[in-house]
This record gives structure tokens, C-alpha cells and sequence, in this order.
């Protein structure tokens, strides 16, 4: 079990979910994965849901912003990425062919974060941890255990990454399609691949663990989510891509996981 009280720069550390309906989504994810919300103000009449497994923190769950909202952008899971300083690094990104949402900004005590847009066009978040480091646990069941990037130029995002945060790539075999392993100095960092058959553009996708894939599935079906990918194996274990009842898209893995 891979319990965290701090992340390397350049190692994602925390995941986050934008969605229309809030108080659904806590009781879905509450439901596959064991998650017990923790509802924190977050400005007039939002929350903002800590969701913890065994005590320890694993994500976030929060309303979709409005501007969001309003451009018709789907409920989605956000990949945060640690740095050492979040404004060096967006400014980076930008010199590198990136977009920045916005300026860095902090969040009350926890850090400094900011949004950020390769070149490609998917979208990541910077985290420059204060009070908060990240998730407090990973590699397990109902936790984060791998965020890939679903990108139309897999060797220029990884150009990118590299440049940006440090990463350093290899050919991953048995994947069952062109697959890039990054590495964070010793450490994975995150996988690249290409965009498959239905997905509308770049993104960040997270994965989550679990004991039994299909168990995981049908759990999600039958709280009203969806199977957009079935399960199949990659030699180092067995995955497969769902969406919830509100449309935002997850991984489930099950196989080795790291401590």
C-alpha cells in the first residue's frame, strides 16, 4: 500500500473531479471505491469534498466551474502534477508551446496551482504544495495508480513533458498499441499513447485501483456509469475505461502495484 506524505517535482500527486452534479458524484465514487466525502467551504455555497479511503485522503470531488459549465466542456478528472514552483513552470510551459488557463494563484494554505494546456491541447494542473502535499495514499485499491496522456502527437507531448517537467521516455511493450513509459528520474512518471477510436481530443486519464476489474464495472453500471472500454489484459495486469453517471471519464486497474 503506498501511503504519501510528500511528492518529487515532476510526480503527479493529486486527482480532482469537475462535475455538474456534485452531491451525485460523492455518492457514486462513495460507492465503488469506499470513499468517505469531507465537505470543506469553498466560497459562497460550494463545497469542495475531500474523499478519503482507510483515513487518508485519495481526491477531490467539486462542482464544475461555471465558465466550464457554460462552454459545454464535460465533467472531467484533472491530473495535478507536482512542482517546486508553480509560476516558473507555467512560465516554462508557455516558452515550450504551452497555454496557461490562468495565472498561478493560491488555494487559501494548501499551495499554488496552476492550469496548464500542451500543445497538443489537453489539460493539466501544476501543484506547488503547502499544507497540502497530495494524496496521503496511491497504488491501492479505490486509489490513483497511473495518469496517461491520450495525445493526437504522442512524441511531440513527450518532447514536451521532458523539457518541461524533466521526463524521460522509453517504448512500453505489451500494451497492444504504440505506448510511451515516462520516467521521473527512477520513478514512473505517466504513459503516453495516441488517441483511440471515439475520443474527441488530447486528455489526461486517470486510473484508479481495484481488486477485480469486471467486479469494478459492473458496480459502475449498475450505479448508473458506463463501460467505454472493456476489460483486457497488458501483461503487467488488467484495465479497462468507464464513465460515470455524469460523463466523466476513469481507468481501472488491477495487477502489480508499486508500494
Amino acid at each position: 500500500m503506498g501511503e504519501r506524505s510528500g511528492y518529487a517535482p515532476g510526480t503527479f500527486c493529486w486527482v480532482e473531479l469537475a462535475t455538474t452534479d456534485h452531491t451525485a458524484a460523492k455518492a457514486f465514487y462513495a460507492g465503488l471505491f469506499g470513499w468517505v466525502a469531507e465537505d470543506r467551504p469553498a466560497g459562497e455555497g460550494v463545497s469542495y469534498s475531500m474523499m478519503s479511503r482507510g483515513g487518508r485522503h485519495v481526491a477531490a470531488i467539486a462542482p464544475q466551474p461555471e465558465r466550464q459549465r457554460a462552454a459545454g466542456a464535460p465533467p472531467s478528472w484533472n491530473s495535478y502534477v507536482s512542482v517546486s514552483s508553480a509560476d516558473e513552470v507555467l512560465e516554462r510551459a508557455r516558452e515550450l508551446g504551452g497555454a496557461a488557463h490562468a495565472p498561478a494563484s493560491d488555494v487559501f494554505d494548501a499551495g499554488r496551482m496552476a492550469v496548464v494546456q500542451d500543445p497538443q491541447g489537453a489539460y493539466f494542473e501544476l501543484w506547488e504544495p503547502r499544507e497540502h502535499p497530495g494524496a496521503g495514499l496511491v497504488n491501492a485499491p479505490g486509489a490513483l495508480t497511473w495518469n496517461e496522456l491520450a495525445s493526437s502527437d504522442p512524441e511531440a507531448a513527450a518532447r514536451f513533458y521532458g523539457e518541461l517537467l524533466g521526463w524521460t521516455s522509453a517504448p512500453f511493450e505489451g500494451a497492444g498499441e504504440p505506448y510511451l513509459s515516462m520516467r521521473n528520474g527512477d520513478g514512473d512518471a505517466a504513459g503516453i499513447r495516441g488517441l483511440r477510436a471515439g475520443e474527441t481530443g488530447p486528455h489526461w486519464l486517470v486510473y484508479f485501483g481495484t481488486d477485480d476489474v469486471a467486479a469494478a464495472l459492473a458496480e459502475t453500471e449498475r450505479r448508473g456509469g458506463r463501460v467505454l472500454a472493456a476489460e483486457r489484459d497488458i501483461g503487467v495486469g488488467r484495465v479497462a475505461v468507464a464513465a460515470d453517471p455524469q460523463g466523466a471519464r476513469f481507468a481501472l486497474f488491477a495487477g502489480h502495484l508499486d508500494p
